[in-house]
């Protein structure tokens, strides 16, 4: 009988040589994150009245945030959530819109760019960020603002990008529960995290066999309901984190288009698997859609994986699917001999388009505005 060669998942050592950085770590580490951002968002004062619509401005992991926040808040809020990855905020932004902008480093062109047009229209600006440009002028203009820990990959950031939103849309009044919520969410997550760390092997550990499920394809990612952001997290996360292709789409929409997609593509489709978001507890028509769609595809992909939600709130059941992606694109990375924390691609093009001199002006017509006396 022929043994089966070591995994390099469970080789320690190899694991800390190509993750330089401690990604894997940021991921076992999650739940300090959450409870620790929601102790910083307590903190925050918020004196604004009721809001009419909400939107959360940002790019890449730090917009991740608010497709979590809009798919959370579907069946709770009464008022409109819309993230917005634009330079500009849509034409019914104004006095009664809440907009949360959010950047990471503080420095994205496109955010900076939002925060302006925000201040000008006389939105209800919160700002999320570690630090830079964004926090010195909210600062200056006595925007509220979460300041949060610097040193991060802004992907890796998620606890404290998201966390604070849902706790500011208490202090408003918006949802309930909040504090119940999060603490059942850190209490899976515990659960979770402790089953994936690197020091459980393969064999008991299902982010690793995930990971080398989909080596070597391009992961497609369905998700449903509220599990849409979870869907799109991983897809982020696997480009990110992993250096591959990724694709996510949405049952049931994927069901009228997607799936019509395998049908004549031959050998193409061995070159993808596909992982679907579940939950025990998923409305019959989604399972009866999800199970059809299994069957259809069914020898023509490299792979169906599926993930199932943890918990009883719906905030448990979408963060204990999201830190499963997080684990399982860290692995891959690993597996591929790939450290997960650079992303030279971004930087480049972030170098590139420096060059317009944009973020220059927009920073240039902050600084008028603070000398005008003008905040929120």
């Amino acid at each position: 009988m022929t043994m089966r060669k070591p995994s390099i998942l469970d080789n320690l050592d190899e694991i800390k040589r190509i993750d330089k950085s401690g990604m894997l770590f940021l991921c076992v580490d999650a739940p300090k994150h959450y409870e620790k951002a929601f102790r910083i968002a307590k903190k925050v004062v918020i004196d604004y009245p009721k809001p009419e619509s909400i939107i959360v401005a940002g790019m890449g992991g730090s917009a991740i945030g608010g497709e979590i926040l809009k798919d959370w808040a579907r069946d709770t809020l009464t008022i409109p959530v819309e993230v917005c990855r634009e330079y500009m905020l849509p034409a019914h932004a104004g006095k009664g819109t809440l907009t949360f902008v959010v950047s990471y480093s503080g420095e994205t062109e496109e955010t900076l760019s939002v925060f302006l047009d925000a201040i000008k229209r006389n939105c209800m600006v919160v700002c999320i960020s570690s630090d830079g440009t964004l926090l010195d002028f909210a600062e200056k203009m006595k925007i509220p603002s979460v300041h949060i820990p610097t040193g991060i990959p802004p992907r890796a950031a998620l606890p404290y990008l998201f966390t604070p939103m849902l706790t500011i849309l208490g202090k408003l009044g918006l949802v309930k529960r909040i504090k119940t919520e999060i603490s059942e969410t850190v209490t899976v997550l515990k659960h979770v995290c402790s089953e994936n760390v690197p020091e459980k092997p393969l064999k008991e550990n299902f982010s690793k066999r995930l990971a080398e499920d989909i080596c070597g394809t391009i992961p497609v990612v369905y998700g449903f309901g509220f599990y849409s952001s979870v869907a799109q997290r991983f897809k982020q996360q696997f480009n990110e984190n992993s250096k591959v292709p990724s694709k996510w789409e949405v049952f049931p929409e994927l069901n009228h288009n997607e799936i019509v997609g395998w049908e004549k593509a031959e050998k193409l489709t061995d070159h993808f698997s596909v992982i679907i978001i579940r939950d025990e507890n998923e409305p019959k028509h989604i399972k009866q859609r999800i199970e059809a769609t299994k069957e259809l595809l069914s020898g023509k992909v490299a792979g169906i994986h599926e993930v199932w939600s943890r918990g009883d709130g719906k905030l448990a059941k979408m963060l204990s699917t999201t830190i499963i992606g997080d684990f399982t694109s860290v692995y891959l990375a690993i597996l591929r001999g790939v450290d997960p924390t650079p992303v030279k691609t971004i930087s480049v093009l972030k170098d590139r388009i420096a060059k317009t001199g944009l973020k220059e002006r927009i920073v240039s017509e902050l600084q008028g505005l603070v000398k005008k006396g003008k905040r929120c």
